[in-house]
């Protein structure tokens, strides 16, 4: 086993509570990502290796928690259906992703030194 010339930092991952029930973390966040670039829910879910009843459960339960639609479904047509991200959907990714990027620029200093310390050889006892 080669070790990496360069370890990278832990990493953070921010997960947001908007209440008891109601959670935005970093894979619905993903999802939406997926939806705006594949255009379809399903594409989205694959694109994530989930299922559709997986990925529509997810856009169903952000749209149900953040009060208003993030993902709307378009019908299908001569090219067939899809989804889009509403503008309150490409608000709230891009929101979370300065929240991500804020947060993780404020605790640098401390996953450096965390990677530090976990980087130390344990002392031998005795």
């Amino acid at each position: 086993m080669s070790k990496p010339s360069v370890r990278s930092l832990p990493s953070l991952s921010v997960r947001i509570d908007l209440d008891s029930e109601g959670r935005i973390g970093p894979g619905k966040i993903q999802l939406l990502e997926n939806i705006r670039s594949c255009g379809s829910i399903s594409a989205a879910g694959r694109a994530m290796d989930m299922s559709y009843k997986r990925a529509w459960d997810l856009v169903d339960e952000i749209n149900r928690i953040c009060r208003h639609p993030a993902v709307e479904r378009q019908t299908g047509g001569k090219n067939g259906g899809g989804a889009v991200l509403t503008p309150f959907g490409i608000s709230l990714v891009k929101r979370y992703r300065k929240i991500e990027r804020d947060a993780a620029t404020a605790v640098r200093k401390e996953l450096q030194a965390l990677r530090s310390e976990i980087g130390r050889p344990k002392k031998r006892a005795g």
